[in-house]
């Protein structure tokens, strides 16, 4: 029986050019994308997610990515949390993005379903199977897109004070999962345990690695969108304070 080769090729070798059927795949969602969606000015938006998207999958990240499971945590961070918001954004007309009445469930829903489909998937069993495996590895990643884009909608449709709570509980739990990440004393997947050192790294320093990628660039990231999230509040506060204003004017007269 041959050895099972993952998506990207054997670590830390490049593999061949990017699967022509996944090149396709991606040229199939850009144009019914742009038919569909309309973007209505946010086309730069989505091509940038777009972009993003086909990156994580046809450049030597991927192939990085099966080496080293830091090189694993930026796909996923760089899918997660630039690819599928701008996708989102790009296409508000077909999510319908305007904050209207509080779905306050569906958008806990996300943020929890978001949550656990990150930490399952950084856990040993599962996330060596997606190296042993094509078909969990691109349950994997479809999942995890998904969740994210599903948080995302939620997150842009929802008030300024709960999409602010929404993003900080998802920079809170995913800084949690790095910081167990790096202070764990022992490698935890042993899928890395001979890919890692052509790059200078053992597996634990690997591992760390990822940790602190998911801990501190992801989470200052995150803390960014909290800001813009609290900020929209703010000014949904300042425009409804105005409007009460106007009107007990308009009362008073």
């Amino acid at each position: 029986m041959p050895p099972f080769i993952p998506y990207c090729g054997h670590a830390p070798v490049p593999g061949a050019l990017a699967d022509p059927h996944l090149l396709a795949a991606l040229v199939i969602f850009l144009v019914l994308a742009l038919i569909v969606g309309e973007a209505r000015g946010r086309t730069s938006l989505f091509m940038i997610g777009w972009a993003m998207l086909s990156l994580a999958f046809v450049s030597p990240l991927c192939n990085l990515s099966v080496a080293l499971f830091s090189a694993r945590v930026g796909q996923h961070m760089a899918l997660d949390f630039v690819a599928a918001p701008l996708l989102v954004a790009g296409l508000a007309p077909v999510f319908d993005l305007q904050p209207k009445a509080p779905n306050n469930l569906a958008l806990a829903a996300a943020s929890l379903v978001f949550a656990a489909v990150l930490w399952f998937w950084h856990m040993p069993a599962p996330y060596d199977a997606t190296l042993t495996n094509n078909l969990t590895y691109w349950g994997m990643h479809l999942s995890s897109l998904f969740a994210a884009i599903w948080l995302w909608r939620a997150i842009f449709s929802a008030r300024g004070f709960v999409a602010f709570l929404a993003v900080t509980f998802t920079g809170l739990q995913m800084s949690a999962l790095g910081a167990f990440l790096t202070f764990s004393r022992f490698p935890l997947f042993v899928v890395h345990k001979d890919t890692t050192w052509p790059w200078g790294l053992s597996p634990l320093a690997d591992q760390q690695l990822g940790g602190l990628l998911m801990w501190i660039p992801a989470g200052l990231l995150i803390t960014l969108y909290s800001v813009i999230a609290l900020s929209r509040n703010l000014d949904e506060t300042r425009k409804t304070t105005a409007a009460w204003s106007v009107q007990g004017d308009g009362q008073c007269a």
